[in-house]
């Protein structure tokens, strides 16, 4: 369950780094930043596994819990304002 949670939560890190590498391209930066929800999900079911199955102390998976939601919380906005993150081509007088 400890590799779950480290592959998916680096999953989250590896695909935000390949979106913001490719902000030109707003399909592919939105379609980036939602594998990082999904695997952000992902990460937040392997911690809930780990407090059910008693791997967790309370303290511990409150504290996972809470980074993984703030976490969460930066994506969205991100998914929900691409254009602040995007790095589109200036518009001259003449185009």
């Amino acid at each position: 369950m400890t590799n779950q949670i480290r592959r998916s939560s680096r999953s989250v890190c590896a695909n935000l780094a390949e979106a913001f590498r490719r902000k030109l391209y707003r399909r592919y930066f939105t379609s980036k930043i939602n594998d990082c929800l999904t695997e952000n999900s992902e990460t937040e079911v392997w911690i809930e596994f780990a407090k059910d199955c008693k791997y967790l102390e309370q303290k511990v998976y409150l504290e996972l819990l809470s980074l993984n939601n703030e976490v969460g919380k930066l994506l969205w906005f991100i998914a929900n304002n691409p254009n602040k993150f995007l790095s589109l081509p200036k518009k001259t007088p003449n185009s």
